[in-house]
């Protein structure tokens, strides 16, 4: 394979600009208050204990950080190890974890916009264990009315900020986003839909979804989510790693599957190529010049031409990548063709 061409610093400066909004979200996101619904304090389905105990908060805390080294390392060291036995792209380990970031994102605009809470809210009678809450002892639900967020006198942010992100549950979407994401790169790579029907590729590539279904059951024995939570943080964290795949990767039926989407700004020689085509100035010799001039500028496009096509695939071949699906373009472009055609 030829050497890759470095990248100016022009065309790096723009690369992170254009990629500035996608982290930025991702970052954000988490601090944000959101909405909490209002909630009974009779509702049994609220009285299930929580509990700030040193021995439960390690357990709380080993099992945060497990999800995470399943959901996120495993991902993100296994992932690039299968890139450096393919590809070796930069740009492929770069999509990969934006992709992952992507899902937590969404998932974490969905909790906090809905603000459901979690199962461990209210006061709960058995002895030595805190509720999320705290409200007052002889505390009850308003005359036709429930309760809200200002009946707690627990001043803990934290734990009050996370205690209304129950729906849907965010150990779910993420083990199924994080492993989800895992799943589809292994299909990618191995060519999974190639019409050759390896069961085992299917069952390698399947082997992340079995943990991620593993860590959702693991909610509601604990007493953190309801089961719908469970449930719909599944099918979220499944749809958000495939839509979040596919913003980065081609499909997986496609023969470049095992490769990632060009970055978004395109490669100066292949823009200035472009450019030279479109500001051909052959239009300006038909009526200015003679029918040699007109032959010698047509030939010099016709030679031209294919050399753009050539550059687009050698940039493409060194950078690993696969060529983006081409859009409609600018609007001044759409506009431009739409009024050659009413001429």
């Amino acid at each position: 394979m030829p050497p890759r061409r470095p990248m100016s610093a022009l065309r790096r400066k723009r690369l992170l600009f254009s990629y500035a909004p996608d982290w930025a979200a991702f970052f954000a996101l988490d601090k944000v208050h959101g909405y909490r619904r209002v909630f009974s304090l009779e509702d049994t389905s609220y009285v299930y204990p929580y509990s700030l105990l040193p021995q439960r908060h390690s357990q709380l805390l080993l099992q945060d950080v497990a999800l995470y080294m399943i959901c996120f390392v495993a991902p993100l060291v296994i992932q690039p190890l299968i890139n450096l036995l393919t590809i070796r792209s930069w740009w492929d380990l770069h999509n990969v974890i934006l992709g992952l970031a992507l899902t937590g994102a969404v998932t974490q605009f969905t909790k906090i916009t809905v603000g459901r809470p979690r199962p461990g809210t209210s006061i709960s009678s058995f002895p030595y264990i805190i509720a999320r809450c705290l409200p007052p002892q002889n505390a009850t639900d308003p005359i036709f009315g429930l309760s809200t967020d200002a009946i707690c006198t627990n001043t803990d942010v934290a734990i009050m900020r996370d205690g209304f992100r129950s729906f849907p549950s965010g150990h779910s979407s993420l083990s199924f986003a994080g492993l989800g994401f895992l799943s589809f790169y292994l299909a990618g790579k191995l060519h999974l839909f190639d019409k050759r029907g390896h069961a085992g590729k299917a069952w390698l590539s399947l082997t992340p979804f079995a943990g991620a279904a593993l860590v959702a059951i693991s909610r509601t024995m604990d007493y953190r989510h309801h089961w719908h939570d469970v449930l719909v943080g599944s099918i979220l964290g499944t749809v958000l790693a495939y839509f979040s795949y596919r913003q980065y990767y081609p499909s997986l039926s496609s023969e470049l599957s095992h490769r990632p989407y060009s970055p978004r700004i395109k490669d100066e020689l292949d823009a200035n190529l472009h450019r030279n085509d479109l500001e051909s100035p052959v239009p300006m010799a038909n009526q200015q010049q003679g029918p040699a001039a007109h032959r010698r500028q047509e030939s010099a496009v016709q030679q031209q031409q294919p050399l753009t096509a050539t550059a687009q695939e050698e940039d493409y071949e060194l950078e690993g990548t696969a060529p983006r699906p081409s859009g409609p373009g600018h609007l001044y472009d759409v506009w431009s063709e739409g009024r050659k055609d009413e001429v």
